[in-house]
């Protein structure tokens, strides 16, 4: 069936059309064109059917069916958009990126196209060196997949540890964390078949700037986090080839207006591109605003760090292999926040609210950005002719109305 999407706006990544009409068929967008009003079209002008289309309301959308020949989904009101692309998750809806099952990624990946995310970074966390190697090494079979219709696809892996710094590893298990090593990197890229494509890093351990340069030479992106840096260490990394921080706030030495440390050098390295946990949780409304300030359009990232417990109830869930404690909206392990039950579509709606950023600069941070960041802007992160149809809708307060991945709708 051929589906045709209608909106008040369609934002592709780079400009704006007033009233778009984008045509899906066999699960890739057909054409785009603008219609010469705000109304949906017609569904039976000059299409020759002889019976009325079915007409009901679906989502957040109008959806008219003709004789089960196409479907027109209109959103009133709304802003057409890439669908988002998560660069920092490690779970959602009970399973954790490290089980590497089939049946842990398709879970995930259902529960994520749900609330418009197409595409994402199966992100690790510190574990025993043999069972990361493992799991790489399980998630690069899966990596290899086709997309499947309404559902996320990883594009790659973030790994998120071991390397990083004791003083600031939250809940990362210490005795697991290493030094940086080129033989211990090799092994993970190895396992993983080349499929690593962002890494986290502490920039001021001993061996970081020389795998720094290392894993760019292999083609993965290096993240500057979990780290107690000063300035100094931190403009050697990104000297290295560094291109983002993780989690800005979280797990990095405080602000000091003497030693501004690795998070003053963040958030004033004009370069740098730099993630942020937009739930009110991890970082305030008022810390949202100076990232937003610092960081610009350009180079700020919205990403979730959710573990297994996003779209579940309270209760106890896993964050690779070590138990934690989620209640109102907190993931703990004892008094330390343990990634988060976020989702990127309440990201946005968060950031747009906290920060007042015009929606399709706010739109940037959860899907040309990261895509820019990691190198898969072919995959990501746009709308396009040609391009497999994973869009989303979204209001002009920037929650979520619907959302189609791999040319599928879902919300």
């Amino acid at each position: 069936m051929r589906t045709v999407l209608t909106a008040e706006r369609l934002w592709d990544g780079t400009k704006l059309l007033d009233n778009p009409m984008v045509v899906i068929e066999d699960g890739r967008i057909a054409s785009i064109s603008s219609r010469a009003s705000a109304e949906p079209p017609d569904p039976l002008a000059g299409r020759g059917f002889r019976s009325p289309a079915s007409i009901l309301s679906q989502f957040g959308a109008l959806v008219v069916v003709i004789e089960g020949k196409e479907k027109i989904l209109h959103f009133p009101g709304a802003t057409l958009a890439p669908a988002f692309f998560d660069v920092h998750i490690h779970g959602a809806k009970g399973h954790d990126v490290m089980e590497a099952t089939v049946e842990a990624l398709d879970t995930m990946g259902s529960f994520l196209a749900s609330r418009g995310t197409g595409s994402y970074l199966a992100t690790t966390v510190t574990a025993p060196l043999d069972a990361t190697l493992r799991s790489l090494s399980g998630l690069a079979k899966l990596l290899a997949r086709p997309a499947v219709a309404g559902q996320a696809r990883p594009l790659g892996i973030h790994l998120e540890g071991p390397f990083l710094s004791h003083s600031k590893r939250g809940v990362q298990p210490a005795e697991h964390l290493l030094a940086p090593d080129i033989a211990a990197f090799d092994r993970f890229f190895e396992a993983a078949e080349g499929h690593i494509r962002l890494m986290t890093l502490a920039p001021e351990l001993p061996g970081a700037v020389e795998l720094a340069v290392h894993a760019t030479a292999r083609g993965v992106r290096v993240s500057l986090g979990h780290s107690n840096a000063t300035a100094a260490e931190t403009r050697a990394a990104i000297a290295a080839g560094a291109v983002s921080a993780t989690h800005t706030f979280n797990a990095m030495r405080p602000l000091d207006h003497r030693e501004p440390g690795i998070l003053g050098t963040v958030l004033t390295c004009d370069t740098l591109f730099a993630e942020m946990i937009c739930d009110g949780i991890h970082t305030a409304r008022e810390m949202a605003k100076l990232w937003w300030r610092a960081k610009g359009p350009e180079r700020a990232i919205l990403v979730t760090d959710a573990m297994s417990a996003a779209g579940m109830p309270d209760g106890e869930y896993q964050l690779g292999g070590f138990a934690v404690q989620v209640a109102n909206g907190r993931a703990m392990v004892g008094d330390v926040l343990a990634g988060s039950v976020l989702t990127l579509d309440r990201a946005l709606a968060n950031f747009v609210e906290f920060t007042g950023a015009p929606l399709e600069q706010a739109l940037r941070l959860a899907t040309v950005n990261p895509a820019a960041m990691t190198g898969l802007s072919d995959q990501a992160g746009s709308v396009a002719v040609g391009q497999p149809a994973s869009l989303v809708a979204v209001d002009r307060a920037g929650k979520l109305v619907g959302s189609v991945v791999n040319g599928q709708q879902v919300l």
